[in-house]
C-alpha cells in the first residue's frame, strides 16, 4: 500500500520511482516519480481532499470516500505525527 495515498500495489508499474530509477516500495507513481512527492508541500488535510474528489470521481460516495480517507491516510508513514 502507498504510504502516501493508500493505494494498493497489484502490479510493478504502481510502483513509484526513486531518484536514481529503481521503483520505491513505500510510494505509488501517482505520489512519488524521480525520488520526489508529485505534491510536495500538500498538507494531510489537502491530501484527505484531493483523495475524496478522486474517490468521487470513480463513484464512491463522498461520505465512504471521507470517512475512509479520514481513517487511512493519518496512519500512513508520510502522514504519521513524529
Amino acid at each position: 500500500m502507498c504510504q502516501s495515498c493508500g493505494m494498493p500495489f497489484r502490479n510493478p508499474e504502481d510502483y513509484g520511482t526513486n531518484r536514481d530509477g529503481s521503483r520505491s516500495t513505500e510510494y505509488c507513481f501517482h505520489c512519488f516519480s524521480g525520488g520526489r512527492f508529485s505534491d510536495e508541500g500538500i498538507t494531510l488535510q489537502e491530501k484527505i481532499e484531493k483523495n475524496v474528489a478522486f474517490g468521487v470521481r470513480m463513484g464512491m460516495p463522498e461520505e465512504t470516500a471521507r470517512q475512509m480517507c479520514e481513517t487511512v491516510l493519518p496512519t500512513l508513514k508520510r502522514w504519521k505525527k513524529k
